[in-house]
C-alpha cells in the first residue's frame, strides 16, 4: 500500500477520460467508493484544483493521489509468475514493429493468444517481457487462433488499448489474410455472406453455418491469386466481420477448406507429400489507425511451414503483392440497417425465446448446401420494392 502522496501527468491517449475512468486504466486496485470519498474530502486534485470522478483529464494536467487506498490482495489470486530467459527471449523475437502506442509480434502456429483450460503458455502471459518496470503491462486488443500465424497488435497503454479496440469493433482496421485452400474456388473474387453460430454439444469451440434467426452476420471477401492445377489454390482473404473461426468455417462452407484445418475440412483438408499438416492461414497483414493520427501498416513474414509449402505449390509470394483494393466505410443506410438487426437480436435474447428451425415457414428454410460464394461485384438487387419482374433484367 502506497504510504505517499503520487503525481501522475496525463498522457496523450488518456485526454479527455473521465477521472474515473483514468483511475480504472492506471489505478486499478483503487475502488470507486475510495475514489468517490477522496473526491468528497477534496483529497483528489487536478492541477491543484479539487476535482469529481465525472471530471474529464487533459493532456499534460497533473492529478494528485493521497496515499493509501489499495486493495488488499483477493485470497485465492494468483500471483504472475516472473519469466524465464527464454520466454523472455521468445517473447521479444515475435517483435517486428515497435511504435509509441502500440508492439506488432509476429506469432508462431501453435502459440495460443491466452490462456484456458489446459493452456499455460500463451503471448498474454509473455507481455511482460515487452515493457520496463515503470510502464504499463501492455494489453491484447484482438486475437488469434492458435494455430493462426501472423501479425497481432499488442497495445503499450490502457489509453491507446481502448481506441485499437474501437477500430476493430467499428471495422475501420483492415485485415489481410493469406491462405491455402484445397481445390479451385469457381469463382475468383469473391464475397461469401453465411450467418454463423456456435455448433450445439461443442461447448461453444466449434462453429457453423446458421441461418436460423439465431445466426450472426458474417461476410468474408476472398481472391484467388494462383492455383496448383485443381490441387490447392492460394487465397487472399479479407473478413468484413469478425466472427470466431469465420475464414475457416466459410472456406469449408463453400467446399474449399483451409490446407491443415482438420477441424473443419475433415481429413479431406490434408494433401499428400511434402506439405505439412499445420494450417496454412497466415495473419499477412494489419492496416489500422493509431493515436495521434498516425496509422500503423505492418507485414508478417510466413511461417516455415507455410513458406516451404509455397514453395512445393510453385507460388511465388511476389504474386501476392497485388491486394483487393479496401472497402469503404458502410454506408448510413448499411449502419442503421446493422444497428436494427443487432438491437432486434438482443431483444429476442433477452426474453429468452428460442424458435427450433423447424418452426419457420418451409420458404424461409434453405438448405445448409445451398451456401455458397457470389462474385463480389455483382451485388445484384435483393428482393423487396424495386425488384425486377422474372424475365427481365435490373436497371443499371
Amino acid at each position: 500500500m502506497s504510504e505517499v502522496v503520487r503525481q501522475f501527468t496525463v498522457a496523450p491517449d488518456d485526454d479527455g477520460v473521465r477521472l474515473d475512468r483514468w483511475f480504472k486504466r492506471h489505478l486499478p486496485q483503487i475502488g470507486f467508493a475510495t475514489i468517490s470519498r477522496w473526491a468528497r474530502t477534496g483529497q483528489i486534485r487536478v492541477d491543484g484544483k479539487r476535482a469529481d470522478p465525472a471530471d474529464r483529464v487533459l493532456t499534460g494536467q497533473v492529478v494528485r493521489v493521497p496515499p493509501g487506498g489499495d486493495a488488499p490482495a483477493i485470497k485465492g489470486q494468483r500471483e504472475r509468475k516472473p519469466l524465464t530467459p527464454e520466454q523472455r527471449e521468445m517473447a521479444l523475437d515475435m517483435v517486428i514493429r515497435t511504435t509509441p502506442s502500440a508492439f506488432v509480434l509476429n506469432k508462431p502456429p501453435g502459440l495460443a493468444t491466452q490462456g484456458g483450460s489446459g493452456t499455460f503458455e500463451h503471448v498474454d502471459g509473455l507481455l511482460d517481457a515487452l515493457a520496463q518496470e515503470s510502464d504499463p503491462r501492455p494489453r491484447l486488443v484482438h486475437r488469434l487462433d492458435k494455430d493462426t500465424s501472423g501479425v497481432l497488435l499488442i497495445a503499450r497503454t490502457p489509453g491507446s488499448a481502448a481506441q485499437f479496440s474501437k477500430h476493430f469493433s467499428g471495422r475501420s482496421a483492415r485485415k489481410v489474410y493469406w491462405a491455402l485452400v484445397i481445390g479451385v474456388p469457381q469463382i475468383e473474387d469473391g464475397l461469401i455472406e453465411l450467418p454463423l453460430g456456435k455448433q450445439p454439444g461443442s461447448g461453444g469451440e466449434k462453429m457453423m453455418v446458421d441461418e436460423s434467426e439465431h445466426g450472426q452476420t458474417a461476410r468474408t471477401r476472398y481472391r484467388v491469386i494462383d492455383h496448383a492445377g485443381n490441387r490447392a489454390s492460394w487465397v487472399e482473404l479479407q473478413p468484413l466481420t469478425g466472427r470466431t473461426h469465420q475464414l475457416r468455417v466459410h472456406m469449408a462452407a463453400i467446399g474449399h477448406p483451409i490446407v491443415g484445418d482438420g477441424k473443419y475440412g475433415g481429413p479431406d483438408s490434408f494433401l499428400s507429400g511434402s506439405i505439412s499438416r499445420k494450417m496454412h492461414l497466415h495473419a499477412r497483414r494489419l492496416v489500422i489507425p493509431a493515436p495521434g493520427g498516425d496509422t500503423i501498416d505492418v507485414t508478417a513474414d510466413l511461417p516455415d511451414h507455410f513458406a516451404a509449402s509455397m514453395v512445393s505449390l510453385g507460388f511465388n509470394e511476389v504474386d501476392g503483392l497485388i491486394e483487393l483494393k479496401a472497402k469503404g466505410p458502410p454506408s448510413k443506410e448499411v449502419q442503421k440497417a446493422e444497428a436494427k438487426a443487432h438491437a432486434k437480436q438482443y431483444r429476442k435474447e433477452r426474453r429468452g425465446e428460442r424458435r427450433s428451425r423447424s418452426d419457420a415457414p418451409a420458404g424461409e428454410r434453405r438448405s445448409r448446401s445451398d451456401a455458397r460464394a457470389r462474385p463480389a461485384k455483382s451485388r445484384g438487387p435483393t428482393k423487396g420494392k424495386g425488384s425486377p419482374k422474372p424475365g427481365k433484367p435490373a436497371k443499371r
